[in-house]
């Protein structure tokens, strides 16, 4: 029973813990980033379904992603827990340094953010794979030659 599991121990010195789930796509982005940047991190994966009641003092709704680092600080909503991941650890940035390039990036994913809750389907196109799905998935299908593949 799930809901009455224990809670993880402590962060160890050094790790950076995400609370997860594998196939939500919030969760995804932060995966992504910790990935990207090498940052050394432990999966906790929580069922969203039947979340444990310690969950809670992680995030006041139960959501996900949360990161947690060794001094028990709480960073969730995936786009601020990405940018804390770049912001904080080393390596490339992988928000511009310009200014004008960080805030035209941010609205991208905005304008992104607004079409998916504007749809609310499970496809581009309505509940059922059409058009614009096909048109758009051969950007994802080449991934491997941006050199993401192994960040997905």
């Amino acid at each position: 029973m799930l809901g009455k599991s224990c809670p993880p121990g402590p962060v160890p010195e050094g790790v950076i813990r995400i609370y997860s789930m594998r196939f939500c796509p919030y969760s995804h982005r932060a995966r992504l980033v910790l990935k990207a940047k090498g940052i050394r991190h432990e999966v906790i994966n929580i069922n969203l379904k039947s979340k444990p009641d310690w969950y809670y003092t992680k995030h006041p709704f139960g959501q996900i992603p949360v990161l947690e680092n060794s001094q028990c600080q709480l960073i969730y909503e995936s786009v601020i827990a990405c940018e804390y991941l770049d912001d904080v650890y080393p390596g490339r940035k992988l928000f511009p340094y310009d200014p004008y390039e960080r805030a035209r990036q941010k609205m991208l994913l905005e304008l992104f953010c607004k079409i998916l809750e504007y749809q609310n389907t499970t496809f581009f196109g309505g509940d059922c794979i059409s058009m614009i799905d096909y048109l758009i998935w051969p950007w994802f299908e080449r991934l491997e030659v941006y050199g993401l593949a192994d960040s997905v």
